[in-house]
Parts: C-alpha cells; sequence; structure tokens
C-alpha cells in the first residue's frame, strides 16, 4: 500500500494562489446571490416605506425609492379617520385571530407532538404520517370545505368562523413531534415519574420549558401566517366590523373609485406590516436559540 507524502498531496491540489483564487470566487459568486435575494425581498418594503410618506399629490409624480414632502403622520392620520376610524378594529380583529389562535394552536401542537414522541401507541406511525401529508396540502384547499361545514352549524360571519381553524397547525405537530423527540430526554422523564409526578405534571412543568423554543417558532409562524391569512376571512366573514386587516385593505383598494385615495391604502398597508417586525424582533432570540438547539451535543 502506496503512502502520499504532503508534498505528493500539494503539488496534487495545485499552487496555493489557484486555491485562493477559487476561493475567493466562489464566496463573491455566493455574496452576489446573496446580495440579489436582499435586494429582491427588501426594495417592496422600502417602496412602502418611502410611497407612505407622500401625500396623493405626489404619489405618482415623484421617485417612488426615495423620500420628498413627507406626509407620514398626517397619512396616518387620515387611515384612522377613514370610515369612522374602521381600521383600527380592523387592527384589533387581526390581533385577536393572531393571537388567540397561535396561542391556542401552539398549546395543542406541544401536546399533540409530545404524545406522538413520547407515549408508543397503536397507530401512531400512521397518526404521524397523517399528519405530515397534511402539511403538504396548501390551506387555500380547505377553504371552502370549512365554509360548508360552518355554514351547516351557523358560524359564517362570526369570529369563531376564522378563529377555530386557525387554532390547527399540522406543521406545529410536525416540528413538535421533531423537537420533543430530540430534545426531552427518556431518563427525565421516568425521574420524575419516580419522584410522584403525574403526566400532566410531566408535561407542563418539565417537558414544555425544554421545548420553549420549538413552541416560539410554531407560534411565530402561525401568527404570521393568521395575520397574512386572506382568502378565509373574506369567505367566512360578511360584517366590516369583523373583518381583519387583510381584507379591510383589499376592500379599501377596490374602493378607489369610489373616494378612497391610493396613499390611504398604501398607508394602511404599511401599518399592518408593523406588527409583523415587532412580533419577530420580540421573538426573535428564542427562535433562533431554537433553530441551533440540539446542532451541538
Amino acid at each position: 500500500m502506496t503512502s502520499v507524502t504532503p508534498s505528493a498531496a500539494r503539488a496534487a491540489a495545485g499552487p496555493p494562489g489557484r486555491l485562493r483564487t477559487s476561493s475567493l470566487a466562489g464566496r463573491a459568486g455566493v455574496f452576489a446571490v446573496m446580495a440579489l435575494f436582499a435586494l429582491y425581498t427588501l426594495i417592496p418594503v422600502w417602496w412602502l416605506l418611502v410611497t407612505a410618506t407622500k401625500n396623493s399629490g405626489y404619489l405618482f409624480t415623484t421617485n417612488g425609492l426615495w423620500f420628498s414632502h413627507f406626509d407620514l403622520w398626517t397619512n396616518i392620520r387620515d387611515v384612522f379617520q377613514e370610515q369612522d376610524g374602521i381600521f383600527a378594529r380592523w387592527l384589533l380583529n387581526s390581533a385577536l385571530y393572531s393571537i388567540g389562535g397561535a396561542a391556542v394552536s401552539t398549546t395543542l401542537s406541544a401536546m399533540a407532538g409530545y404524545a406522538l414522541a413520547k407515549y408508543p401507541f397503536r397507530g401512531r406511525d400512521l397518526t404521524f404520517n397523517v399528519i405530515l401529508g397534511a402539511v403538504l396540502i396548501p390551506d387555500v384547499m380547505f377553504a371552502l370545505p370549512l365554509y360548508l361545514m360552518f355554514s351547516q352549524v351557523h358560524l359564517v360571519n362570526t369570529y369563531w368562523a376564522v378563529f377555530l381553524p386557525s387554532v390547527v397547525s399540522p406543521f406545529g405537530v410536525y416540528l413538535s413531534r421533531i423537537y420533543a423527540g430530540a430534545s426531552v430526554p427518556d431518563e427525565l422523564i421516568e425521574a420524575a415519574r419516580l419522584d410522584g409526578a403525574g403526566e400532566a405534571r410531566i408535561f407542563w412543568r418539565v417537558s414544555m420549558p425544554i421545548m420553549s423554543p420549538a413552541l416560539v417558532t410554531i407560534f411565530l409562524f402561525q401568527f404570521v401566517s393568521i395575520w397574512n391569512n386572506y382568502l378565509l376571512p373574506l369567505l367566512m366573514l360578511n360584517s366590516d366590523e369583523l373583518q381583519p386587516v387583510t381584507v379591510g385593505l383589499a376592500n379599501w383598494r377596490e374602493g378607489v373609485n369610489q373616494g378612497i385615495p391610493y396613499n390611504i391604502t398604501i398607508t394602511g398597508a404599511f401599518l399592518s406590516v408593523i406588527p409583523l417586525i415587532v412580533a419577530f424582533l420580540v421573538l426573535q432570540r428564542f427562535w433562533r436559540s431554537g433553530l441551533t438547539a440540539g446542532s451541538v451535543k
């Protein structure tokens, strides 16, 4: 068996200068792709911010990507005065749907995922596979069947018509099951049982704190999904007083010809994004720790 000397290995790899040049070219290509994705993501947000600071007279006559004639505070005042201040009601509705739905959904997902990970029972793998299959089905596929079901029980045009579908998250159950199986040791559960703790206490006092990074991730994903949901509340709700901000802004856009200025709708869209940014900034510390948990033993 022949051995390769270090000098022979260096000779086969080529000159050091060529390696450095190849490495720099690869990094430059990666940074270029990342920069393109960053621009693709940030330019619409920047346009929304800049446009929200202009009144209707300068909306189409000035550069859409730079500030001029700063009227943001006037636009915000006009947004909250339009239609007797209904925009504030839309924000409140979105907050109720999103926070309540995400909180209940996260709790149910944690319970279901923990049970699938830690309790052996007949049909466990089949149940998990069905839930995993539900993750692959787009949410819009459930909108019409849900409408027909809720029509039979007279829940259409009520808060429950939007809230109840929001508490179910197959992705949350999947993530909870994976995280509970990887991060909650069976030895810790057995030790708690030996100390006399019941299953409910073990779940709430022992397992839930360990699973908190994954639960924060589930809450954030579900919060964003419910806040941005458009089709379900559009089908379920007829009253303006019950609509979330997504449907309300779409109605304002369609009502431009009825006297609602473009700058009102654009400023409303800008204000509707702020809660999502705040939620991400507040929860990102827990979210980032959840992404890296379990990577190092």
